[in-house]
């Protein structure tokens, strides 16, 4: 059966032939980790006196095993073994070289004391705590300037017991920002996997200008109205690799972010490298996946794909607000399944505070080529609402073969944005509307490549079928 030329698909050999090798990273990165580097040394925290009642306070325990197995960090490093029990404590440091392994039958508890959860000073990104002016508490699990942290375990799991911080904060009695669960700083060759984490005060897992970060195979739950309960955040990071993961809590599930207004700006460390896939989760107060609205820094080359969101308020949003600068762009987000969702894609150009009032409000965010593509969904109340910043349009936005059952009669809500679109339903706002093909998909981030890595494959077939 003879099949006619198109225009399409002689760009598509011209690409091919003009340029066959390209590279781009993909989520098999992440499967090359191994969480089960062998240790030659390990220890128990029953060694060191803790017990494991879920009463007895075991900080000191945590603190003198890992003080003791530092004097291996240089010997092939050391694994920290919890056994089954209740282990409650307050925050305590890692070290480099370490392996913390939680048995299934392991609950590490953090502390219902405050004081428990020593006071830090402000990340030199955001200039103050998140939440209130001066330092933070800091964090559970906490690590700094570390090489080779692992912190897995056959599905163990790490408590941080946030009710009780949730109400504070709701109350409004906290001196200081509240302390996130799990928070490495200035790290490399970071391994987060096979664990539960639950209820964390704030946010959950918070790698902060790190490196080669894993974190794959883990469950993060928290009651869907507690507060800020964000699951994982890679915050002035780079090549950071989120895989198989289920995320259910009071926020944003995988919030991406770069610091904060002029400290971010001034820190100039942005995320990118970004990969998730197998995301599956829900959340009633926030997004599946966000970028912002702290994203001062910049984040690019984000690529997240195999994302299933239900029950969920926004499937995508990108947050940012005059004053942020800093950029987001190379964006690129496939596969995406989603059910009972208000909103399925949405940017907000005026969102969130300001740590403040030193912003400049003439700092304004560069939003540009963001690719959306094989997205479908069914009881989605908006397809999208699209808000950029007026004398600061988010551009070269690409959506492509995207179907949405949405039940609002205006389904798609657009300002100050301009892009491009392919097969979209329900038919998208008037300054997207403009085809991708064969004129704009060199415009579209990752879109190119992706049709001249799928030419690839079908050469053959295609060459044989003309």
């Amino acid at each position: 059966m003879k099949r006619s030329f198109t225009l399409v698909d002689v760009l598509l050999v011209l690409a091919f032939l003009s340029d066959a090798s390209w590279d781009v990273k993909g989520s098999s990165q992440c499967r090359q980790t191994n969480s089960e580097v062998i240790r030659p040394h390990s220890v128990s925290i029953a060694e060191f006196g803790a017990v494991g009642d879920g009463v007895t306070l075991n900080t000191k325990a945590f603190q003198n095993a890992i003080f003791y197995l530092n004097s291996f960090a240089d010997k092939g490093g050391a694994k920290l073994f919890v056994p089954a029990g209740r282990w409650l404590t307050g925050s305590f440091d890692l070290i480099s070289h370490l392996t913390l392994w939680l048995d299934k039958d392991a609950v590490i508890l953090g502390s219902t004391k405050s004081d428990d959860w020593p006071v830090i000073d402000p990340l030199p990104s955001y200039g103050r705590g998140r939440e209130l002016p001066g330092g933070r508490h800091r964090s559970l699990i906490y690590g700094r300037n570390l090489t080779d942290i692992i912190i897995t375990g056959d599905n163990g799991t790490i408590d941080g017991q946030g009710k009780i911080w949730w109400k504070w904060f709701q109350s409004g009695t906290l001196d200081y920002t509240r302390p996130h669960l799990v928070e490495l700083m200035n790290s490399t060759g970071v391994v987060i996997s096979n664990l539960t984490f639950l209820n964390s005060p704030f946010w959950t897992l918070h790698p902060v200008y790190c490196s080669h970060v894993k974190v794959r195979n883990v469950t993060i739950l928290a009651p869907l109205d507690s507060p800020n309960t964000d699951g994982i955040d890679p915050d002035s990071s780079d090549d950071v690799c989120i895989e198989d993961c289920y995320i259910s809590t009071g926020d944003d599930l995988i919030a991406i972010k770069s610091g904060w207004d002029e400290y971010g700006i001034s820190y100039g460390r942005p995320s990118r490298g970004i990969i998730i896939s197998g995301l599956i989760g829900e959340t009633q107060l926030g997004a599946g996946i966000a970028i912002g609205s702290e994203m001062s820094g910049g984040v690019s080359e984000v690529h997240a794909e195999n994302l299933q969101f239900f029950n969920t308020v926004t499937a995508i949003r990108i947050k940012t607000s005059p004053g942020r600068g800093g950029y987001v762009r190379n964006i690129y987000i496939s596969n995406v399944t989603l059910d009972h969702v208000d909103v399925a894609i949405r940017f907000t150009g005026h969102y969130g505070d300001h740590p403040d009032e030193l912003f400049d409000s003439n700092a304004l965010p560069i939003i540009e080529r963001i690719t959306m593509k094989d997205v479908s969904g069914k009881n989605i109340k908006m397809a999208g609402l699209l808000e950029g910043i007026e004398g600061d349009t988010f551009l070269n936005i690409c959506l492509s073969n995207i179907t949405l059952n949405a039940i609002s009669e205006s389904p798609w809500n657009c300002s100050y944005v301009e892009g491009y679109s392919n097969h979209v339903t329900p038919e998208t706002c008037d300054s997207l509307k403009e085809s991708i093909f064969p004129k704009h998909y060199l415009h579209c981030y990752y879109l190119s490549r992706h049709l001249r890595s799928s030419s690839n494959q079908n050469r053959g077939a295609r060459l044989w079928s003309w």
